[in-house]
C-alpha cells in the first residue's frame, strides 16, 4: 500500500466518522473532494452515495451507486450498494429498474433478508401486487418470533407460495400470448 493509499484510507475513515457523528454536510464535502482525487475508488463512490442518500439527495446519490458497482465492489459492499441503488431508484419512481437491481441483489445474496421488503415495494410500484404480498408473507413467516405468527407459520408459507405461484403462472401465460 502506498502512502497515497494510506492517506486516502485515513481521509475516508475521517469522512465516515464525520457522517456518523451527524456532521453530514462536512462529510459530504470531504467525500466529494476525495472522489475528485480518486474517482475510480469504489469505496469512495459508495460512501458518497450513502451520504447523499442520507441527506435526501437521492438523485445525486444515483451516479455514485452506479459508479461504485461498476468499479468492482464485492462482498458486503456490493450487497449494500445494490440495496442502496434499488431503494434509491424506487424512491425516484423507477420501480421497474429498482426491481431489477433488487432481484439481482437477492439472487447474489440469497440469505440477505433485507432485499425482500424493498423488492416487494418495487414490485408493488409496477403492479405486481400478488408477488409483493407473497414475498412479504414468506419473509414474515420465516423470520418472525411472534407467537401468533409462529402458530400460523405453516399456513402463511402455503399462502405465500400460492401468491408467488399464481404470479409466475400469470406471467407465464402472458408471455405465451
Amino acid at each position: 500500500m502506498t502512502k497515497r493509499d494510506e492517506l486516502v484510507g485515513a481521509n475516508l475513515e475521517a469522512a465516515i466518522e464525520l457522517r456518523e457523528s451527524g456532521r453530514v454536510e462536512e462529510a459530504r464535502r470531504m467525500l466529494l473532494s476525495l472522489h475528485a482525487e480518486s474517482p475510480d475508488d469504489p469505496r469512495i463512490s459508495l460512501q458518497c452515495a450513502w451520504t447523499h442518500d442520507m441527506m435526501g439527495l437521492e438523485r445525486e446519490a444515483l451516479p455514485f451507486y452506479t459508479d461504485a458497482i461498476g468499479q468492482g465492489l464485492e462482498g458486503e459492499d456490493l450487497r449494500e450498494a445494490l440495496l442502496g441503488l434499488g431503494s434509491t431508484l424506487r424512491v425516484l419512481g423507477d420501480h421497474a429498474q429498482a426491481a431489477e437491481v433488487l432481484r439481482r441483489g437477492a439472487d447474489l445474496y440469497p440469505d440477505a433478508r433485507e432485499f425482500g421488503p424493498f423488492l416487494a415495494m418495487a414490485l408493488a410500484g409496477v403492479g405486481e401486487w400478488r408477488r409483493a404480498v407473497g414475498l412479504l408473507l414468506r419473509d414474515l413467516a420465516q423470520t418472525s418470533a411472534d407467537e401468533g405468527i409462529l402458530h400460523y407459520r405453516h399456513a402463511l408459507l402455503e399462502y405465500a407460495d400460492e401468491f408467488l405461484e399464481e404470479e409466475s403462472t400469470a406471467a407465464g401465460s402472458a408471455s405465451e400470448d
